[in-house]
């Protein structure tokens, strides 16, 4: 059964801290970032691969702090990112973490996640996340970039208009919803 709770975060909002410098850390914090490349981020590392280090020197708001885990770092977060190569310590991050209510996900480790970071399109203003509920990220990989390739770039120009169109709308709720099912009818009728 899958029970996961689709949302989107404003992640610009949040204070993120990712643990871990090197390759999956290097995964975690290129998905966050581009999904949301104003992301606060705080990375605690002992030590950064070459490209973990490029990737946070292209961000404006990724802070790098050369040192062990210490809970100390879980202070003002939301989110926390385990991605260190060590089961222990990534676990000692969760159970501190949770101790905060702080939500958290532990690379790898499904059972120790609030949440799973899945794949993501982005059209413009269109985003469509992907997941498989942690059973094949590779799955959501490939789903995405089929996604990207069949939804066209001008999906952002009728999304715009669109907009316009529901901001011309006199009426209450009700009518406003009925007038953009109506419109957008055409977005999903079945051919022939």
């Amino acid at each position: 059964m899958n029970r996961l709770y689709p949302i989107f975060l404003k992640a610009h909002e949040l204070n993120f801290l990712l643990v871990g410098g090197g390759f999956v850390g290097t995964e975690k914090l290129s998905f966050l970032l581009k999904s949301s490349p104003e992301a606060q981020v705080t990375a605690v590392s002992k030590e950064f691969n070459a490209e973990f280090l490029e990737l946070a020197e292209s961000a404006a708001n990724v802070t790098l702090i050369q040192d062990i885990y210490h809970e100390k770092y879980l202070g003002g977060k939301h989110i926390v990112i385990a991605a260190t190569n060590f089961p222990e310590i990534n676990r000692k991050i969760h159970d501190e973490a949770k101790e905060r209510y702080i939500l958290v996900n532990v690379a790898d480790t499904p059972e120790l996640c609030d949440f799973y970071l899945g794949g993501i399109v982005t059209k413009g203003n269109l985003k469509i996340a992907i997941s498989t509920n942690g059973k094949s990220p590779t799955t959501a990989k490939r789903l995405r970039q089929l996604l990207e390739e069949v939804l066209p770039e001008e999906i952002d120009d009728l999304l715009q208009n669109l907009n316009a169109y529901r901001d011309t709308l006199k009426g209450d709720f009700e009518y406003k919803v009925k007038a953009m099912n109506d419109i957008t009818d055409l977005l999903v009728e079945k051919k022939g």
